[in-house]
């Protein structure tokens, strides 16, 4: 076993410094020695064979049940030194086994009728509420952060995707406007009193969200016109001159993507427009990582453009725009897990030590998977008719100016 952990880990290690201790005690030491020095400890055998023959999956589970320990570095280091060189996989030809399966058996695993959704978006939206403080923005923006410059906090970020989202919209004063998966509220709230949009319904299955997001309508002042609803986009029957879905098109599931854009037309009037921000993929389409779902996500999937661009033209929609954010999740995620380690004496209190760990691998994986990997989030404005948008993009940041002018008038809580 030991020989064939160190034909993988000289394979995709060769810069850095990894330091291997195998079931048996017996060290290995791969890399240049540059950086800062990371060692793993696998606790049995079996642990080593399971993280061999299934990678994607075991390594997670290892790490969280304490049977792969990381003893010096953190676990995103760890990943970070054989994720960085994008090698080819060199894991056992059973592995590459393992990965066509998933692929093949994909759209099996995201049944994500009505009553599925709202089990799924229950695992994760309403754990602890107090959770989500321990890492996020006041404004609780739990989706990709939009950093103009490099030093930008990650509340001036969130501020900042918001106004570039609100931008692209192209609202006019008065425009009902529809959220799917609403969140905290954060969004709606942004858009009717800042955007100047009219009537603003938010949607969520997430009971903690729904509360949460209607006790700051009250607060604000605003609940007769910002509305907030436990809903599945299926269900709803209205028109609205604008849409906007921010990091909820990763729950609806491969299988549902033709219902969710037939949906949209739907509720589109005719001179609408759609801005759908989304984690997706820039490689060809394939599965999404096997941990995630299983343990974060369940039912997830994220998209490449071509699985979005399809759905969209057989609902006759239109893609007027598209934007690749490319690192700006990488640094999201970066805020929120330093966040996260400098407070995770208080979540071990909400928790465990063991769910600690599993939302750090989360965290870690996710940061990684946006430095090293194909993960993207994409931002795709859609219109029923190809005269609903300008013909350029000068607009954007005008329309940012005019928001950011705005905001300096608006306490935004």
């Amino acid at each position: 076993m030991d020989t064939l952990l160190k034909f993988v880990f000289r394979q995709l290690v060769t810069t850095g410094s990894l330091e291997l201790v195998t079931a048996n005690g017996r060290h290995h030491q791969f890399g240049d020695g540059t950086g800062r020095a990371v060692r793993i400890r696998f606790v049995d055998r079996a642990a080593e064979i399971a993280f061999l023959l299934d990678p994607d999956l075991k390594f997670g589970e290892l790490y969280v049940d304490s049977r792969i320990l990381v003893e010096e570095g953190t676990v995103f280091d760890f990943l970070s030194l054989v994720l960085r060189e994008r090698k080819v996989s060199i894991l056992p030809a059973v592995t590459a086994l393992v990965m066509r399966y998933r692929f093949i058996t994909r759209r099996f695993l995201q049944n994500n009728g009505v009553i599925r959704a709202r089990s799924n978006v229950a695992h994760h939206y309403d754990l602890d509420d107090r959770l989500y403080d321990l890492f996020l923005d006041k404004d609780r923006q739990y989706s990709c952060a939009y950093f103009e410059h490099d030093d930008a906090t990650l509340e001036e970020a969130q501020l900042a995707k918001k106004r570039h989202i609100a931008a692209k919209l192209l609202l006019e004063p008065g425009n009902r406007v529809l959220d799917i998966g609403c969140g905290w509220g954060g969004m709606a709230l942004y858009l009717h009193r800042v955007a100047q949009a009219g009537e603003v319904t938010g949607i969520t299955l997430s009971q903690e969200q729904l509360a949460v997001a209607k006790r700051r309508a009250e607060e604000a002042g605003v609940a007769d016109t910002i509305r907030f609803q436990l809903q599945d986009y299926r269900e709803l029957d209205a028109k609205f001159e604008r849409i906007v879905s921010v990091g909820m098109f990763e729950h609806v599931g491969l299988n549902y993507y033709d219902a969710f854009f037939r949906k949209v037309a739907d509720l589109l009037t005719d001179d609408g427009v759609m801005l759908l921000h989304t984690i997706g993929s820039s490689d060809v389409p394939s599965f999404t990582n096997p941990w995630i779902v299983k343990y974060i996500f369940p039912g997830g999937h994220i998209p490449s453009l071509s699985d979005i661009a399809a759905s969209a033209e057989r609902a006759k929609l239109i893609i007027t725009d598209v934007e690749v954010l490319r690192l700006h999740y990488a640094k999201t995620l970066r805020h929120w897990r330093n966040r996260f380690l400098a407070r995770r004496d208080e979540a071990v209190k909400l928790y465990d030590d063991r769910f600690c760990r599993m939302w750090e691998m989360y965290l870690s994986m996710s940061e990684t998977a946006f430095l090293y990997e194909d993960a993207v989030v994409f931002q795709l404005q859609i219109a029923k008719r190809q005269e609903n948008a300008p013909l350029t993009r000068d607009y954007i940041g005008k329309a940012e100016d005019a928001l950011r002018e705005a905001e300096q008038s608006v306490v935004l809580t």
